[in-house]
């Protein structure tokens, strides 16, 4: 063994890995009467996102009643403040909005107009692209000031009151034919599902039809509407074997109809309780609901959203392109397949493949640790398993907190990786939901630059291999060199690759994980860089080599006088 000093912006080396498709966010499965409770694989995350999150709400009345601030409309629900509060940039439609005045189009058979329509792509690159908050006369809410900019990465869209005025039985199954009846929105419900299926780069939370008062709908109606909106909870993504987590339903309608009727997280789980009503538990002289019901929905919901985003999140379906193949039948909704290259920019698209086969012009694979903390960092090909062929890269590895630990590939000279749109890595695991990062080296010799991508092991690798699609845009610099945040845009200078493993905060972070089949892949459309969380001041390598950040080595080392800060490395030997 022996030990290196190196600069920190002299970096080379890279840390990281990929991350998942996990099942989608919102199943529910009945425990007891009335109450289900959603089972969680990992812990729920309810805690706002850690950088500002483009939103977009296609609303009327009610959900411009729900957005608003009490001091502006007597109905206010205090919404826009919450979801201010929690770090979303809110913008909506509203009657009359966009081409052909969609705006105006709500109603539960309006959605495949919306999604699926001759028109659709019109009106959705119109929806991704608004700012505006379009209040109407609903009352003001505030709002994060500045547009982040890019997309609005989350579309929140609800139908009206009528459309709990619902034709035919609880349990009819879909039907093309009708309007507002069970069967028909069940078919439209399902035909939108094909959309979301093409874009795993937005997350789509459907909010059901609130209730409407006794007075205003037959009670054999009101239960119809309950039906429908369990199976929306329910059954839905279950029924069209639906496996991305982009897709999520909130109950508005539940939570409506009583004090005791809940779509909640609490006591560490997502709870779902129905109430013996079917209708308006709070009036407001007509059926729009009242200021308490609207906070009350406000309230639950908030939550909810933030676990929905962070499930999207660390699943990796926010990652992935929209695919440019036909959208499946109903019931007939796979994941997207993963593109793949020709790699014009290499000689081949392929970057390593742990065979003898693989390209040459690379001193190899070399892991490195923080020497502050006991750590422990092996990487090397290995004959245990392969995605093909007879060797992968094995990284074993324990990472107390506080440490860090990588296992880069270092080029001695600049590549060109425009042979591909992103980058595609096979991964196999021993356990799901290990953090890890995935990280490029680009720039100039005289001005490295380092671009990371924040994963977690998939479920999907541990009984077998799972792949994983990176688009160059969804790099983002480190928190602590300039330009942070920016998106990888030259991949024609590649000085190095690699995956780092931080210690977790109360224990270590201690797996077994095997990469293999790393190649350059993608004609992936054009899309807006996904955000990725910044780098926390307290896991940024510090001079001793204590942090538990992103340090990283490389074969070019700049001058110490450019970057005032150092790292203790240790390398293997």
């Amino acid at each position: 063994m022996k030990n290196r000093t190196l600069s920190l912006t002299s970096v080379l080396g890279l840390a990281c890995m990929m991350a998942v498709m996990v099942s989608a966010v919102v199943p529910l499965f009945k425990v007891a009467a009335g109450l289900r409770i959603a089972p969680a694989a990992q812990p729920l995350d309810p805690t706002p996102p850690d950088h500002p999150v483009k939103l977009i709400f296609i609303h009327h009345s009610t959900g411009g009643n729900w957005l608003a601030s009490p001091s502006d409309n007597e109905l206010g629900g205090d919404l826009g403040r919450l979801l201010m509060e929690n770090n979303y940039f809110v913008s909506a439609t509203n009657y009359g909005w966009g081409p052909d005045s969609i705006g105006d189009a709500t109603d539960i058979p309006n959605w495949v107009d919306w999604f699926n329509g001759d028109n659709s792509p019109t009106y959705l690159n119109a929806l991704y692209n608004e700012n505006g908050q379009n209040i109407g006369d609903f009352g003001a809410w505030p709002r994060l000031v500045g547009d982040p900019g890019g997309e609005n990465e989350i579309i929140l869209f609800k139908s009206c009151f009528p459309n709990s005025d619902l034709e035919g039985k609880p349990d009819d199954p879909p039907d093309p034919e009708g309007w507002l009846s069970v069967g028909h929105s069940k078919y439209v419900y399902n035909e939108i599902l094909k959309n979301f299926a093409t874009r795993p780069d937005k997350l789509f939370i459907v909010i059901t039809a609130p209730p409407l008062s006794s007075g205003n709908t037959t009670q054999a109606h009101a239960t119809n509407a309950r039906g429908l909106n369990e199976w929306l909870i329910n059954d839905w993504l279950r029924e069209n074997n639906y496996t991305l987590s982009n897709v999520a339903v909130f109950d508005l309608y539940n939570v409506l109809t009583g004090p005791d009727s809940h779509h909640r997280f609490i006591n560490g789980q997502i709870e779902h309780i129905v109430g013996s009503r079917n209708t308006l538990y709070y009036p407001s002289g007509d059926d729009h609901p009242s200021r308490e019901g609207n906070r009350k929905a406000a309230d639950e919901f908030i939550p909810l959203l933030n676990i929905f985003y962070h499930q999207w999140i660390t699943s990796g379906t926010s990652s992935l392109p929209p695919a440019t193949e036909a959208a499946p039948p109903a019931g007939e909704v796979p994941a997207p397949v993963l593109p793949s290259g020709s790699g014009t920019g290499l000689a081949s698209s392929l970057v390593d493949d742990f065979e003898s086969g693989a390209p040459t012009d690379t001193p190899g694979w070399e892991a490195y640790w923080g020497e502050t903390f006991p750590t422990r960092m092996n990487c090397s090909t290995s004959n245990d398993v392969a995605h093909q062929g007879a060797s992968a890269l094995k990284l074993d590895f324990d990472v107390p907190p506080g440490s860090w630990a990588t296992c880069t590939l270092s080029y001695g000279n600049q590549q060109d990786w425009t042979g591909g749109d992103g980058i595609s890595v096979y991964l196999h695991a021993v356990q799901a939901a290990v953090p890890f990062d995935m990280l490029l080296f680009g720039g100039t010799p005289e001005n490295q630059e380092t671009y990371i991508y924040y994963l977690d092991t998939p479920e999907e690798s541990v009984d077998g291999w799972g792949q994983i699609y990176v688009p160059w845009a969804n790099f983002v610099r480190v928190d602590w060199e300039a330009g942070a945040g920016t998106p990888f845009t030259h991949p024609e200078q590649v000085w190095g690759f690699g995956f780092g493993f931080d210690g977790l905060e109360s224990v270590s972070n201690s797996a077994v994980v095997w990469v293999d089949d790393i190649q350059l892949a993608g004609t992936a459309p054009a899309q807006e860089p996904v955000e990725q969380p910044p780098v926390e001041a307290t896991s940024q390598p510090q001079p001793d080599g204590g942090g538990g950040g992103l340090p990283c080595v490389g074969s070019v080392l700049l001058p110490v006088l450019l970057i005032g800060v150092t790292l203790i490395m240790r390398r293997r030997s």
